[in-house]
C-alpha cells in the first residue's frame, strides 16, 4: 500500500489500478468502495485497460457509487476495444440482456466472439447458446456445437450439459446416447446444485434407452476423456 501509494500519487496508472484494487478486495486495508473508484478511475482516464476494466464492473453492480449501466458501457467498450476478454465478455452480455439500451444480438454476438477467441470460457458458452438458439445469427448447430465444445473442455458444466443434449437429440451430430451419456456424467461432476441435478435427470434419462454394456462404456469414456484432459473425449 505505502509505495503503490507513492507510485499512484505520482501518476502512475498501473499502480493506481494496484492501489484500486486493494481497497476494493480489503487487502492491507479496509474494504472501501469508494476509494477503489478513485483510483481505478484515476487510471482509467489514463487509458489503463484492467482499470478501465474494474471501473466498468463498480458502475455495473453499483458499488462504491450508484449503479450506472451506461457509464459501465462505457468503460467496457474502452477496454474490449484494446482487447480485454472480460471486458469483451461483460459488454457482450448488457447487449445480450438489453441492459442499458436495447437488446442488441449482432453486438452481443461480436464481442463474444472476440473473447472466445482468445479463451473466454463463459464467451465460449453463450456464443454455443446463441448458434444453438439462432439468437442474432442464422441457427447452426455446427457452431454451436464448436463453441460449447471448446468451453467444455475447459471445465464449464452447462457446456458439458448441452453437448449431451445435443447427441442425444442428434442436432449437429448423428444421435448417440453413449456420448451424450458420456458429456452429462462429465458435467454432473463438473457442477453442483440445480446444474448438478439437471445434468444426472438428463443422464438417466439417456440411460433408460440405453443397454447395460453401452451405459459401461460411456462411463469408462468418461473417465478417459477426464483422465485425458479432454484432449481423447470421443
Amino acid at each position: 500500500m505505502k509505495w503503490y501509494r507513492k507510485a499512484a500519487e505520482q501518476g502512475s496508472a498501473w499502480a493506481q489500478n494496484n492501489l484500486g484494487m486493494m481497497y476494493e478486495v480489503g487487502q492491507g486495508v479496509p474494504q472501501d468502495y469508494q476509494e477503489a473508484f478513485k483510483w481505478y478511475r484515476k487510471a482509467a482516464e489514463q487509458g489503463d485497460m484492467p482499470a478501465q476494466l474494474n471501473l466498468g464492473v463498480l458502475y455495473d453492480k453499483g458499488r462504491g457509487i450508484p449503479q450506472d449501466v451506461q457509464e459501465a458501457l462505457k468503460w467496457y467498450r474502452m477496454a474490449a476495444e484494446q482487447g480485454d476478454p472480460s471486458a469483451q465478455f461483460n459488454l457482450s452480455v448488457l447487449y445480450d440482456k438489453g441492459r442499458g439500451g436495447p437488446q442488441d444480438y449482432q453486438e452481443a454476438l461480436k464481442w463474444y466472439r472476440k473473447a472466445a477467441e482468445q479463451g473466454s470460457v463463459r464467451a465460449q458458452y453463450n456464443l454455443g447458446v446463441m448458434y444453438r438458439h439462432g439468437q442474432g445469427v442464422q441457427r447452426d448447430y455446427q457452431e454451436a456445437l464448436k463453441w460449447y465444445r471448446r468451453s467444455a473442455e475447459q471445465g464449464h458444466a452447462w457446456a458439458q450439459n448441452n453437448l449431451g443434449v445435443m447427441y442425444e437429440m442428434g442436432q449437429g451430430v448423428p444421435q448417440d446416447f453413449v456420448l451424450a451419456h458420456m458429456w452429462y456424467s462429465i458435467g454432473a461432476k463438473a457442477s453442483s446444485g440445480d446444474e448438478r441435478k439437471t445434468s444426472l435427470e438428463n443422464r438417466n434419462h439417456v440411460a433408460a434407452q440405453m443397454t447395460a454394456s453401452q451405459i459401461g462404456k460411456a462411463h469408462e469414456m468418461a473417465r478417459h476423456c477426464q483422465d485425458t484432459r479432454f484432449k481423447e473425449c470421443e
